[in-house]
């Protein structure tokens, strides 16, 4: 059995139709709401309607059957399961229907054991056109039922039955002048029948006259042994007129007792339906395989619905997310048009500055190299030529006595090569090119040497 979540029960009256909603709590139902409409009048969508949440939340649609389309029978059958019970119930279908089995669903309703060895089981049977218009006219109120039940059997259960007798349900669902007649004797349910109040005449006799044929027939039958004792299950005004009708048609006070409200009623239904075993139900196997694909048929077509919805949305999103990305680009570039000329103008002044800057750190440099090469040259030495070339090569060459070659390897090109400026080396000792000489006429040599400025370098890289 599913684990239902809710069950709506409804029922639909000559002159207005009633939907109660239960809510599963615990192992029973609670009343939640309760809808009333006109006749024909649509049923609230959310109310009955089945979508993806009743996968993980199922909820059962019960109808009430019109009793008048309603026949029932009692029969005793010996203690059994439900399968067996059916099947027994089955076997004697066409001597308790009073329709052919062809042109008839039905159902039936074990009830509380009596006795060790018997059961007291209630067959319900309805005429298939009649549960078929039916079944058409709530579809026409947006209402896809799971299950139709048969009301009275509740009221029968939930009458304190405590003695035996004839109890007597007038107007429980359809007009007042209609009324459920149930024979208890020796503590079992043996008869159910209805009787009708004659629409013209002595409408106490017309009773009396019913009463008395359903008697006779209870005497033999053989389960009817003495005068029944009279029950009236109604309230207000149905239960003052046949209280009044009663007592004159019989003869003798007959005590009313008030019947169940009809949320009560429903809730009782609801918890019977919920538990009952699936087969046991007047609503025809085609309709509810009919139901059961409609129901998977809109899943899919509201999946496909939804992605749809999703898929325009998102191609929305994106086309006014690349317009508002596409305004600010725009935006961008015009800043960047705006900015165009200052930007040129930075990149000239920032040149300009490095140029200056370049020929500054050169300047320097040049004088540098001067002052070094003017302090630690020797007496004697003579410096021809010093070049300076693109600030990072320093060439000195000149002449020197045959005799004092040495004061260029041993002194100056040392001196030379090692000076710091404000404690920083001045040349890089890898890039420097040692001295070389050249004999030259007259006893004298012409050297000639070159440095790499170290900071220089630095500042390039």
């Amino acid at each position: 059995m599913a684990r239902w979540q809710n069950c709506n029960i409804l029922h639909v009256g000559a002159d207005a139709h009633r939907l109660w909603q239960f809510e599963a709590k615990g192992d029973g139902f609670a009343f939640a709401r309760e809808h009333a409409g006109a006749p024909g009048e649509t049923l609230p969508f959310n109310l009955v309607a089945k979508s993806w949440r009743s996968l993980w939340q199922p909820r059962l649609n019960v109808a009430w059957l019109p009793p008048e389309s309603v026949f029932l029978r009692v029969i005793e059958l010996p203690r059994s399961n439900f399968e067996e019970t059916l099947a027994m119930v089955e076997l004697q279908l066409e001597k308790l229907s009073p329709l052919p089995v062809a042109q008839i669903v039905w159902m039936i309703r074990v009830l509380p054991q009596t006795a060790a060895d018997l059961q007291t089981v209630i067959v319900v049977i309805a005429a298939r056109h009649a549960v078929e218009e039916f079944l058409g006219k709530i579809e026409g109120q947006g209402y896809l039922a799971d299950r139709l039940e048969a009301p009275m059997l509740d009221e029968l259960e939930a009458t304190p039955a405590t003695e035996d007798g004839a109890w007597i349900y007038p107007a429980a669902f359809t007009g007042q002048n209609v009324a459920l007649v149930a024979w208890r004797c020796g503590g079992a349910l043996r008869n159910l029948s209805f009787v009708v109040l004659p629409a013209t005449g002595d409408h106490a006799q017309g009773l009396k006259d019913q009463l008395a044929q359903l008697t006779w027939a209870g005497e033999l039958e053989g389960w009817l042994t003495g005068p029944p004792t009279w029950h009236l299950v109604a309230d207000g005004l149905v239960a003052s007129e046949w209280e009044s009708i009663l007592r004159t048609g019989l003869g003798e006070p007959v005590p009313v007792t008030k019947p169940l409200p009809f949320v009560e009623l429903a809730a009782r239904t609801a918890r019977r339906s919920t538990q009952s075993d699936a087969r046991s139900t007047l609503l025809p196997e085609e309709f509810s395989t009919r139901y059961h694909q409609q129901f998977v048929d809109q899943l899919w077509l509201r999946g496909l619905v939804a992605a749809g919805v999703l898929y325009v949305v998102g191609v929305m999103i994106y086309f006014c997310a690349t317009t508002v990305l596409g305004y600010r680009v725009n935006q961008v570039a015009q800043q960047v048009a705006a900015l165009n000329g200052s930007y040129t103008n930075a990149l000239q002044l920032k040149a300009r500055y490095e140029v200056l800057q370049q020929r500054q750190d050169l300047k320097y440099a040049a004088l540098d190299c001067w002052k070094i090469v003017a302090e630690q040259l020797p007496a004697g030495l003579t410096l021809q030529r010093m070049s300076f070339a693109d600030g990072q090569q320093l060439s000195l060459n000149g002449t020197v006595p045959a005799d004092q070659i040495t004061q260029i390897t041993d002194h100056f090109y040392d001196a030379v090569r090692k000076a710091e400026v404000d404690g920083q080396p001045v040349f890089d000792a890898s890039g420097s090119e040692v001295p070389s000489f050249r004999q030259m006429a007259n006893n004298s040599v012409s050297w000639q040497f070159s440095l790499k400025l170290k900071h220089r370098a630095e500042e390039a890289k």
